[in-house]
């Protein structure tokens, strides 16, 4: 029974969900031969207070990266 936990900041579509989902099914389909009914996906929103990188909160990064006008 293959599980992935998929965690992200909130910032996707209900569309893309489905479209992780299905993508991440056709794929352990593919490499492993599992059954799509025995593969579960956990999407986790975390809120971007909650979730640090590069010694920075997602939340101040983003803003830093807003102010300065990077993409």
């Amino acid at each position: 029974m293959p599980y992935i936990n998929l965690q992200v900041t909130p910032a996707i579509s209900r569309d893309q969900k489905e479209q992780i989902i299905q993508q991440f099914t056709q794929t352990l389909v593919l490499v492993l031969g599992k059954k799509p009914e025995h593969i579960h996906i956990v999407i986790q929103e975390i809120e971007a207070d909650n979730w640090g990188f590069s010694g920075m909160l997602t939340s101040d990064y983003r803003e830093k990266k807003a102010v300065s006008g990077d993409q």
